[in-house]
């Protein structure tokens, strides 16, 4: 029987160390995409005839990136606990 548990106990572990590396995959993908999308916008504005617009675009996708990477983060400190 303690054995059993044991075994269970560190799938437990196992599985919840795996979904934190998940997130922090996930958080970091996000993030470069948010980076990607924020550097078209600033292109953008640098041609176009509606730079406002695509200047405000890339600075909400800065923040949005820059929440992303935040959370990849934590969830590689969370990962490593």
């Amino acid at each position: 029987m303690k054995k059993l548990l044991i075994v269970l106990s560190s799938l437990l572990i196992a599985s919840s160390a795996a979904a934190q590396v998940g997130t922090t995959v996930k958080e970091s993908g996000k993030a470069v995409a948010e980076t990607a999308k924020q550097a078209g916008d600033e292109a953008k504005s640098a041609v176009g005839h509606e730079k406002a617009e695509n200047k405000a675009k890339a600075h909400y996708h800065k923040a949005k990136a820059h929440h992303h990477a935040h959370a990849a983060k934590e969830a590689a400190k969370e990962a490593v606990k």
